[in-house]
């Protein structure tokens, strides 16, 4: 992977980061590094750092100077690690937004020191897309071969021995998810094309799966109970507290304003503002039904917040040449929480109208006066 030779930025020499988002590895190699060699605690087999130090490179560790990267609760993380010790794969749940894809990212580049092997689910994914494929010039040039075996993620973790990541795994169809029983239980890859003991790929030490779903997508493509038995289920949940949801939206906004060539770090007053407003968006706290009676349909998570924010800064500043304002928040709040719904932009309408006002404090007052700036 050639991303893995660039420079982060802010590194020693002032290289900027040509990609916009490079793996976890990358990102962190200086951390993982420091883990790797000083490591003394037993490791399982397969995994490049011990259980303790996956832990502490996650969940962050002040003593030695690794930062926190996923807001959660650390014994959700000790439970993940060790199911992904044993012979289950982990299955992560829970709402849109909820960083589910960053845990299993973070928890790959500790584990396997790659995040890479990983299968987007959809609609439109297929078996070949999981297991392996072919170079159909080399299969119709010389016939089934290693050589015109074309590996997808799920061969090169067993090969290699690597954490496999499947996100949105219900988002596939049911044929395509029940490929992964007999993967999961026996271990091994059958490629009946070939013959001899290139016919049969066994997993080495250190494979198994982490897999994602999203709680609003069940009932798409429901799991069987034969692959949920396979995999032990963690459910990852919002951020419960809005000092904490504050500073990871403020932390993950500065990185990506400064990425956008965006100068000015964004008014935390404003970020204090947009964050409240999500959490009460999300809450549907408030009106006359009581909690929840006026939720917006779409997802209103701490995700969805960090990218209103970053529009609010790139506005501000390359419109005007100032951090985002309030008024910034209300122009690029409609895309993100009604999305195509008409029923989501009068409930934002009507949070606007009704419930800001009762809000102390000139960002929310600047807020509820720019109300006018909202998309019909």
């Amino acid at each position: 992977m050639t991303a893995r030779k660039e420079t982060r930025a802010g590194a020693p020499g002032g290289g900027e980061e040509p990609v916009q988002r490079p793996p976890a590895e990358v990102r962190y190699a200086e951390e993982l590094a420091a883990l790797r060699a000083g490591d003394r605690d037993p490791r399982p087999p397969g995994w490049e750092l011990s259980l303790r130090a996956a832990r502490r490179f996650v969940i962050g560790d002040a003593d030695t100077g690794i930062g926190r990267k996923f807001v959660g609760n650390p014994s959700l993380v000790d439970r993940a690690l060790v199911t992904l010790a044993t012979n289950r794969g982990l299955m992560l749940v829970g709402e849109p937004g909820t960083a589910k894809s960053l845990l299993s990212e973070l928890i790959a580049a500790a584990v396997s020191g790659d995040s890479t092997l990983t299968v987007q689910g959809g609609a439109a994914t297929t078996e070949d897309q999981i297991k392996y494929g072919w170079n159909y010039a080399l299969l119709v040039a010389e016939g089934p071969s290693t050589r015109s075996l074309v590996p997808a993620p799920m061969l090169r973790g067993m090969a290699e021995g690597r954490l496999v990541r499947f996100e949105e795994i219900t988002r596939c169809p049911l044929e395509v998810q029940d490929s992964l029983l007999s993967l999961l239980s026996e271990r091994v890859v059958a490629v009946p094309e070939l013959t001899g003991p290139d016919g049969m790929v066994f997993a080495r030490q250190g494979f198994n799966v982490i897999a994602t779903a999203n709680t609003r997508d069940r009932g798409v493509n429901e799991m069987s109970a034969a692959l949920k038995r396979r995999f032990n289920f963690e459910t990852v949940f919002p951020i419960p507290d809005l000092d904490t949801e504050l500073a990871l939206v403020e932390a993950e906004v500065t990185t990506l304003l400064r990425r956008s060539g965006v100068e000015p770090p964004p008014d935390r007053d404003v970020l204090e503002v947009l964050v409240g407003t999500f959490r009460e968006l999300r809450a549907g706290a408030g009106e006359k039904g009581g909690a929840g009676a006026d939720r917006p349909s779409a997802v209103m998570s701490t995700a969805e917040a960090v990218s209103v924010a970053h529009a609010v800064g790139v506005r501000g500043w390359f419109l005007r040449g100032e951090p985002g304002s309030a008024a910034d928040v209300v122009a690029c709040l409609a895309g993100t929480a009604a999305k195509d719904s008409p029923e989501d932009l009068a409930r934002l309408r009507r949070y606007l109208e009704q419930q800001v006002p009762r809000r102390r404090g000139p960002q929310w007052k600047a807020l509820h006066d720019a109300r006018h700036l909202l998309a019909d």
